[in-house]
């Protein structure tokens, strides 16, 4: 099961965590990264999360076991256009995006098909810093990973990516790109579009003048997504603009009734709310 040659395109946190963890434990022979800022390539290096880098893209993917797109999702079909002539015929491709229908089109209308050795995936352990700096071995360990197989997708080399990403203490899900994008549009994409909103919106409010000084633990947690990276964001809500819509939508029209319960003070429905809501937290995610 070991790999000879893993490329990480795009060296950062989730790529090089995921290169670490596999090097401590003699997973992998060479770990290769690819990317434009060499200086990026260079600190790579020097921690150990890579043993060597290429800022050609066909010297980085040859003979690679395994290539980690942990690009922005806008350009993975790009991307792999340009890769795919220089890919063994037994490479495995697998990515890290957010948003897994976009980037299964993407691909496919750039390369005339879907090959049957790519693995879209998505590690749910992102943080919001991000960066070669910020990697950690063990970021992975009893966090969960979305791999969404296309119908196309070769048996052997999902069991692969389901077993190297197991091998650094993820719990792997299967599932369709479909399902995955409508789960993360409501729990993850959503919660981020609406720390982005909160602290635009106080931000544009002169009357308050330096209103986050003020602010306390509440707000801090609520607000910490919104030091997300701002690249990987925009492309998130882009590819997966209709579900996040969708749950945008959903959420407006509980806020509008919420609204209307403080406007009437309607005591006794606002108690069940926040009661049942503290409910299902409880139930399912404080003792999860």
């Amino acid at each position: 099961m070991k790999l000879q040659r893993l490329t990480i395109i795009g060296v950062g946190l989730i790529g090089g965590s995921f290169a670490l963890k596999l090097k401590q434990l003699g997973l992998v022979s060479e770990v290769v990264g690819y990317g434009h800022r060499v200086a990026n390539l260079q600190k790579a290096l020097e921690l150990g999360v890579i043993d060597c880098f290429e800022t050609d893209l066909a010297k980085a993917v040859t003979d690679a076991d395994l290539v980690v797109l942990s690009v922005p999702i806008g350009v993975i079909g790009e991307l792999y256009a340009q890769m795919q002539p220089h890919l063994a015929a037994h490479t495995i491709v697998t990515d890290v995006g957010s948003a897994k229908g976009s980037v299964i089109a993407d691909v496919t209308q750039a390369l005339g098909y879907c090959p049957t050795q790519f693995i879209p995936g998505h590690p749910i352990a992102g943080r919001e810093k991000s960066g070669v700096e910020a990697v950690e071995a063990d970021l992975y360990i009893n966090h969960r990973v979305i791999l969404t197989p296309s119908e196309q997708t070769d048996t052997q080399a999902l069991e692969r990516v389901k077993t190297l990403w197991s091998a650094v203490g993820a719990n792997v899900s299967v599932m369709t790109a479909q399902f995955h994008d409508e789960i993360f549009a409501a729990t993850s994409h959503l919660p981020h579009m609406l720390a982005f909103a909160l602290v635009d919106m106080l931000n544009e409010h002169d009357e308050l003048g330096n209103v986050f000084q003020y602010t306390a633990g509440g707000f801090r947690d609520f607000t910490r997504i919104a030091s997300s990276d701002a690249t990987m964001w925009r492309d998130i809500a882009v590819h997966n603009a209709e579900a996040i819509a969708k749950w945008l939508k959903e959420y407006q029209a509980e806020l509008t009734r919420l609204t209307q319960l403080i406007e009437n003070r309607d005591a006794e429905t606002l108690f069940r709310l926040f009661s049942e809501a503290k409910a299902a937290r409880d139930k399912h995610i404080i003792n999860k």
